[in-house]
């Protein structure tokens, strides 16, 4: 099974921008769709983005759209989550995990996902 590794949140003001990785171990990472979630504090996780085994497509929840960019490297086994006009409300853990295709992880909870990596915004 592959296994997940995020990286990159930190702490950044309201209107500023973040990248997050998340390397994933195994030959098998072409043949997943990949996505990132997040679950802030007292909430349950929820859908963020995306992205089909191929890189051409992607899904986005609403709350990110024409914010959030997901983005994939099949050779280096990587997904990626760039991250403009943050704003308070997208502080949480933020995940990546695995799925049989993008369009699944948009319903449906990942496979498998890594520890996170805790994202936060001040205003």
């Amino acid at each position: 099974q592959v296994q997940l590794e995020e990286s990159g949140g930190g702490l950044v003001q309201a209107g500023g921008s973040l990248r997050l990785s998340c390397a994933a171990s195994g030959r098998t990472f072409s043949t997943y769709g990949m996505g990132w979630f997040r679950q802030a504090p007292g909430k349950e996780r929820e859908f963020v983005a995306a992205i089909s085994t191929s890189g051409s497509s992607t899904y986005y929840a609403d709350s990110v759209k024409g914010r959030f960019t997901i983005s994939r490297d099949n050779a280096k086994n990587t997904v990626y989550l760039r991250m403009n006009s943050l704003k308070p409300e997208d502080t949480a853990v933020y995940y990546c995990g695995t799925g049989p295709s993008g369009r699944s992880l948009m319903t449906n909870p990942p496979l498998a996902s890594g520890q996170g990596t805790q994202v936060t915004v001040s205003s």
